[in-house]
């Protein structure tokens, strides 16, 4: 069993790479872009043998201890 946990900047945080990939990107000529914002992906996986709501609580605990 594996999760994937997206962590983002909260809106009021300026997100300068996301400014960057954004002006990129007009560069190369899209111009339908409003914003960009960029973010991290973590893939988290179970130990064998562990039940699904068991990991999903320590998910929630995990992402609100230390992601947040």
């Amino acid at each position: 069993m594996k999760a994937v946990v997206y962590v983002t900047l909260k809106k009021s945080v300026l997100d300068p790479q996301g400014k960057t990939i954004h002006s990129a990107l007009g560069s190369l000529g899209f111009r339908n872009v409003g914003g960009v914002r960029c973010g991290k992906t973590i893939e988290i996986a179970a130990k064998a043998g562990v039940e699904a709501a068991a990991f999903e609580r320590d998910l929630k605990n995990m992402c609100e201890k230390l992601l947040a």
